[in-house]
């Protein structure tokens, strides 16, 4: 089971109110804020969906670009020390720190697999 949906490149969250007997959920990883909710699955998936093209609609009208979340990029903060020893180990492997960020991240991902 997922806890996520996914529609025209927006993920979203799936949660459930207990108190209120719906499902809910929030577009991850933009600032702009995209919520949805439905009594079942069918209608939080619909309700998703037109979320999200509501907000593409809005900005086409508004003339301003669509955020789009997972571009790639990010900025992390890290202890000094860790971020001299990432560096070192970089260097070790001939590596820039950019690809041994990158490579550590795939690793604990695929390990989580």
């Amino acid at each position: 089971m997922s806890n996520t949906i996914e529609y025209k490149g927006y993920v979203g969250s799936v949660e459930f109110s207990e108190d209120d007997g719906v499902f809910f959920g929030k577009v991850m990883g933009i600032r702009a804020m995209v919520s949805y909710e439905g009594e079942n699955a069918h209608d939080l998936v619909k309700d998703f969906h037109s979320a999200v093209d509501s907000y593409l609609e809005t900005c086409a009208a508004e003339g301003i670009e669509p955020e789009r979340a997972y571009k790639g990029s990010f900025n992390i903060r890290i202890s000094p020390e860790l971020h001299r020893q990432a560096a070192l180990a970089a260097a070790a492997k001939q590596m820039s720190l950019n690809s041994f960020v990158e490579n550590s991240i795939a690793q604990a991902v695929q390990a989580r697999k």
